[in-house]
């Protein structure tokens, strides 16, 4: 199998990004970026630095006094226009998110899609962000809410979802009328700068502040200024379990407000009546898609002892058929991993949980290293392990499988919930108490549970998020475009009187 060379990829990422209205000559630095396909260079680019973040507040703020004045239908009609340039440049930014972030075609054109989507769904919310109005105690007396933008939105971001993380905060917030400062991963900056041109054009043809959207490519200082900058009202930040522990209490500290998309270490229940056809192709996508770098993988199938042996076939036999390869090559199913230390993760925990009385069944090592050494295509693989030890509780971002086994389903949703992370589950079952129980208070502690399906590929519909080390955040659907704005109780009193609450007598 052979791979594109380096000159061919960063050619085909520049001219990409040319056709989305990013001026590469001016964004043009000393920083390099590299491709995980080959391992190569695609791009030199200039970084942004602490002062950056200062200024880009200050002309977020000026954009906020003026947006937020807008109605909020007017403002769903700019993201509407963004969400029609973003089905025209589909193919583009899809091809930056192959080029960067290493996802065979039809997930990176998913993502995008998934960004189409959250437009569509934003649309529709401009005319949607409702209050209540409640019974005053006080005759003479209405009592109500109203809800009334935030102000400026920071979003950092990582590499595994470039655009669609973006665009989950950022179609939300303009609608709720905040501007947004977009702090993107250092491995994916031409896909974010392609993204904010193609919104940036949407703002200008609607006469809108420029200041709307915002990208500043840096370092972790870059991020860490904007998490303290006392102008973010609200912090978005998806990451690791260690970068929120450090990006929370910081904006805790000055009284802003964070969403945390933190780790995950989803599990899916396969009991004895589950459909095992099923099971498997929802278990393999859940667990081999993006190359296991999803914060959705499924790293853990917990199954019933009856059918945990035939499961396991069934499951290293469809690993030992995954094509893995060059991600926009057709066919492809599992591309690299984002760099070597993810690679060196991934066989350090194969290691570990092998030290641990696990058996690997499938997969373990590298592929392709003869024809791109500098890049980390791995086998995806899966570690048959009676208890669930240490390693298993951890995430390991990479396509690493482990199966245990139980007996009756109240050990399996505790083995479910004992770990410390708290996003994705499922259950695999064709008894309808054993669903129900799994969704109830007593079954998974994860902010998504799921029946019959897999752990990934969370529709924008639902608000997105999870529990515990995950963060609590949650973005996307439902009713989370309240975290964007700020609430205020209102009384009105048109009674000519002045009655107080509760009884209270203070005639003077």
């Amino acid at each position: 199998m052979s791979l594109p060379s380096s000159a061919e990829l960063s050619a085909l990422a520049l001219e990409t990004a040319r056709r989305c209205g990013v001026d590469v000559d001016a964004i043009a630095g000393d920083v390099t970026t590299r491709s995980p396909i080959n391992g190569g260079q695609v791009a030199s680019l200039a970084w942004q630095g602490i002062a950056d973040v200062d200024i880009a507040v200050e002309r977020a703020e000026a954009a906020f006094r003026e947006w937020r004045r807008v109605p909020a239908p007017a403002r769903g009609a700019l993201v509407k226009r963004f969400g029609e340039l973003l089905v025209e440049h589909q193919d583009d930014l899809a091809t930056l998110v192959s080029v960067e972030a290493g996802k065979i075609t039809s997930e990176a054109r998913g993502e995008i899609q998934e960004m189409v989507d959250i437009c569509e769904f934003a649309v529709g919310l401009s005319r949607q962000l409702y209050g209540r109005t409640m019974p005053s105690e006080r005759p003479g007396h209405r009592l109500m809410e109203t809800w009334h933008p935030l102000g400026v939105v920071g979003v950092i971001s990582a590499f595994n979802f470039p655009a669609a993380v973006w665009s989950w905060n950022t179609a939300v917030a303009l609608v709720c009328g905040d501007p947004v400062i977009w702090k993107p991963s250092e491995l994916t900056p031409l896909t974010s700068l392609a993204c904010h041109a193609v919104l940036a054009q949407a703002i200008a043809e609607a006469g809108a502040p420029a200041a709307l959207s915002q990208v500043l490519l840096g370092g972790p200082e870059v991020g860490e200024a904007l998490v303290g900058h006392p102008g973010v009202a609200l912090l978005s930040a998806t990451g690791s379990t260690r970068m929120g522990r450090t990006v929370g209490p910081r904006v805790a500290e000055r009284f802003g407000r964070s969403l945390l998309e933190l780790g995950g270490n989803n599990a899916a229940v396969v009991t004895g009546s589950a459909d095992l056809d099923l099971a498997v192709r929802g278990i393999v996508f859940s667990a081999a898609g993006t190359a296991g770098q999803r914060c959705t993988t499924m790293r853990r199938v917990i199954a019933h002892t009856s059918i945990v042996d035939e499961l396991t076939d069934r499951l290293a036999s469809a690993y030992d058929r995954l094509p893995i390869g060059d991600p926009m090559a057709a066919g492809t199913l599992v591309g690299p991993l984002i760099n070597g230390r993810a690679y060196d993760a991934l066989d350090a925990a194969i290691s570990l949980a092998t030290g641990e009385g696990g058996t690997l069944v499938a997969g373990g090592g590298r592929a392709l290293e003869d024809v791109a050494p500098d890049a980390y295509y791995a086998r995806p693989s899966i570690v048959r392990i009676e208890k669930q030890t240490e390693v298993v509780t951890r995430e390991t971002f990479a396509p690493l499988l482990y199966v245990l086994p139980y007996d009756d389903f109240a050990s399996a949703i505790d083995l479910n919930n004992a770990v410390p992370q708290g996003l994705s589950s499922s259950v695999f079952t064709s008894d309808n108490a054993e669903a129900e129980l799994f969704l109830s208070a007593e079954g998974s502690d994860c902010g998504i549970v799921n029946v019959n399906i897999g752990t990934s590929g969370a529709e924008i519909g639902g608000a997105f998020g999870g529990e515990k080390e995950t963060g609590g955040g949650r973005e996307s659907g439902s009713d989370a475009w309240r975290a964007y704005m700020r609430r205020a109780t209102n009384t009105i009193n048109y009674s000519g009187e002045l009655p107080l609450a509760q009884g209270v007598d203070f005639t003077v």
